[in-house]
């Protein structure tokens, strides 16, 4: 009964430990938006705020880093979260981007 006692005891204390910034996923996230981002602005048609939406991602991250190892939690989740949020809106908005590019190099009139 000790042994089982300790295990669970020290699953609990490193899964309290493990970190809540998740470098290699935002990252990944981070430099699919970077380059997407510059296909938009290759094609004329990036849109106004997705560079802000990405830099904000960055100094959300940042913050989520610094809160972490103050040992805020709570806000290094909620400043991460936000990180990602953003970074995903940045991505998104490049997408649609391109998507507007392509629409409107052929365009279509209609007569109706």
């Amino acid at each position: 009964m000790k042994q089982t006692l300790m295990v669970c005891t020290l699953v609990v204390a490193l899964g309290g430990c493990a970190s809540i910034v998740r470098n290699d996923e935002y990252n990944t996230l981070a430099a699919q938006a970077e380059n997407e981002i510059k296909l938009a602005d290759k094609t004329g048609f990036l849109w106004r705020d997705t560079e802000k939406f990405l830099k904000d991602s960055k100094e959300a991250k940042a913050a989520a880093e610094k809160a972490e190892k103050g040992g805020d939690r709570v806000a290094a989740q909620a400043e991460f979260n936000k990180a990602m949020k953003l970074a995903q809106t940045a991505l998104k908005e490049a997408q649609m981007a391109q998507q507007q590019a392509r629409d409107n190099a052929k365009p279509v009139a209609s007569f109706k």
